[in-house]
């Protein structure tokens, strides 16, 4: 029988991010993202261990260097774009046991992609399981952005909508928000679940789940949220950054094929020029083929419409942030920023 032994948090860092490539050791606040989740498991009280589960041995070297175990590299099998958490977790105990005998008690899931979360918040999640043996697993959940009451899926063949939840309040989409019931979204900060959970029920939650409540979501998987985190990360608005606007940012939904009737979009040309007031560098770049015929109508317009910035240029350049509806798409960079800015 394995050894069974307090506390082990599991890092899953595999390395082939498609939405921010190598996101896992992209810098956040002067160190890989992973470190800083590496770091709170390791400054937690209640954390017997760190490991890191990664198939990259460059992801490993990083993890090791912030004080990470990484006793092996996870097959490719299992590190793929819909592998999954529980397949993670069976194969690193698996590991632990047949190598070193050693089974912990609890499991905790730090997920790197979430660099925000307190050591406190770390110990107060693992305390309410170990507090609580009638429980498989503890959840962190912050309040939902908005409420599944109002949400609607589409009735096939008939095309009608029919609300997503059948919840026995009558007409609950009609109804004010403060009247419904308060509803918490997963955050992805913090998982705790009993090893036994994992390993003979092959679940990360099981079936009696406890909530551990946070204010907060800031998970990372595109290039906005990534954005949003660092800058959230001390409630300053960013300074000395390079932005890229593409023309197309700035210019009204519906009315981007012609740049002589084009109107403007408000909303990102406000925050584009509080960006260029507080001392960052902002480009406006066009597709197409560029010279001084192309060039004119493009700055007459973007002058009509206020728009401060440094150059215009084709082709987009290399930046800190990128704003346009593939990266950072301009109504979420106002309101992620609307308070800082």
């Amino acid at each position: 029988m394995p050894q069974r032994q307090g506390v082990l948090a599991i890092i899953p860092a595999r390395s082939g991010s498609k939405s921010v490539p190598h996101k896992n050791i992209r810098l956040f606040r002067g160190k890989p993202l992973i470190a800083h989740s590496i770091e709170q498991g390791l400054a937690a009280g209640n954390v017997d261990r760190v490991l890191v589960s990664t198939d990259s041995a460059e992801y490993a070297r990083i993890a090791r260097d912030a004080g990470a175990d990484v006793p092996f590299l996870r097959p490719d099998a299992i590190a793929q774009d819909l592998s999954t958490d529980i397949e993670v977790f069976v194969h690193a105990l698996d590991w632990l046991q047949q190598n070193e005998g050693y089974r912990p008690e609890l499991c905790l899931h730090l997920r790197p992609t979430y660099p925000l979360r307190t050591v406190a918040d770390i110990e107060g999640a693992v305390e309410l399981l170990l507090a609580r043996p009638d429980v498989d697993s503890v959840r962190s959940v912050a309040p939902a952005p908005h409420t599944p009451y109002k949400m609607w899926r589409l009735d096939e063949p008939s095309g009608l909508l029919r609300p997503l939840l059948e919840s026995g309040i009558p007409e609950a989409h009609n109804l004010a928000r403060q009247a419904l019931p308060t509803v918490y979204l997963q955050n992805a900060a913090i998982d705790v679940v009993r090893a036994e959970v994992v390993m003979n029920a092959r679940s990360m939650t099981g079936s009696r789940i406890l909530p551990y409540r946070m204010s907060d979501i800031h998970d990372i998987d595109t290039e906005f949220d990534f954005a949003a985190a660092a800058w959230n990360a001390d409630g300053a608005p960013p300074r000395g950054k390079t932005f890229v606007f593409s023309l197309g940012a700035l210019v009204a939904q519906g009315t981007e094929g012609d740049l002589a009737n084009a109107l403007p979009n408000p909303g990102a040309i406000s925050v584009l020029n509080r960006l260029h007031a507080l001392g960052n560098t902002v480009v406006v770049h066009c597709c197409g083929e560029a010279g001084t015929a192309a060039t004119d109508p493009v700055t007459r317009r973007l002058g009509e419409w206020g728009v401060t910035y440094h150059r215009l240029v084709w082709g987009r350049p290399q930046a800190d942030f990128v704003v346009d509806d593939g990266m950072i798409p301009p109504f979420a960079l106002q309101r992620w920023l609307g308070g800082a800015l």
